[in-house]
């Protein structure tokens, strides 16, 4: 069992998942964002790699992940600072990014370098399960590398229930049919769907992401999940905040209440 699931199950619930584009704000701001979200009590880090299509984000990541191709991230120095950080830093730490960045350095390679540089999972928006399951899924495996899918309000209950089979971390349960970064209260029809989830008694954790962003919308989703995972309303608070420690340590106070 690798840190994902280590946390997650010794815990049991109220799990804080906090994406940050890596790059932004600053080139250099990876490792410092790192130490900052473990010591204000994150629980885990999602950490996106920069992409220039990025097709399920929402104006905040992709002017995050414009900005940070600007400062000169690339796969390389990015796993340089996971491994600067990984000396001192034991928070799980997860890559989001998207299938042709694994393609272009080889799937094998760039799993066995995460796994060198202390990348505990994956999450791949655009790799469809059954390419996963026939193709990949035995190098994810060889690496320890575990892997979360996303299920949505549109996703039929079989196809929910292969996600099931195949996430080793957790499903990652996006709470509306949209890109990232909607703000709002839950909707009812939202709280219906987290219902209709957590009644399949599912084996795998659930944590829901797309639109928490205060403390009302996380305690929403921990209501019907695990926990949540937080990503636009991070990148806004970073931005122009020059104090990531303090930027930090306000935030997820704020979002845990």
């Amino acid at each position: 069992m690798n840190r994902i699931r280590q946390i997650i199950e010794s815990k049991g619930k109220e799990i804080l998942n906090v994406y940050f584009t890596a790059g932004y704000p600053t080139l250099d701001s990876i490792v410092s964002i790192i130490k900052s979200l473990q010591e204000s009590g994150a629980d885990i880090i999602e950490l996106g790699m920069p992409y220039s299509d990025p097709l399920a984000d929402g104006l905040t990541i992709q002017q995050s992940s414009e900005q940070a191709l600007a400062n000169g991230l690339n796969l390389n120095n990015l796993f340089e600072s996971i491994a600067e950080a990984r000396k001192k830093y034991t928070i799980p730490i997860i890559m989001m990014g998207y299938f042709n960045q694994l393609l272009q350095y080889g799937v094998e390679d760039f799993l066995a370098l995460a796994q060198k540089n202390g990348v505990d999972g994956m999450i791949i928006p655009d790799l469809p399960m059954e390419i996963y399951k026939k193709d990949y899924q035995a190098l994810f495996t060889k690496y320890n590398m575990s892997m979360s899918f996303l299920i949505t309000p549109m996703t039929s209950d079989a196809r929910i229930q292969l996600a099931d089979e195949l996430s080793d971390a957790f499903i990652y349960m996006v709470s509306q049919s949209s890109i990232t970064g909607k703000k709002g209260e839950i909707s009812t029809q939202q709280k219906e769907y987290f219902e209709r989830i957590h009644n399949m008694n599912l084996k795998s954790p659930r944590l829901i992401g797309f639109g928490i962003h205060d403390n009302e919308t996380f305690q929403t989703a921990c209501d019907y999940s695990h926990g949540a995972i937080i990503g636009s309303a991070y990148i806004r608070a970073l931005k122009d905040n020059e104090d990531i420690e303090l930027t930090t340590q306000n935030f997820i106070s704020k979002i845990r209440g």
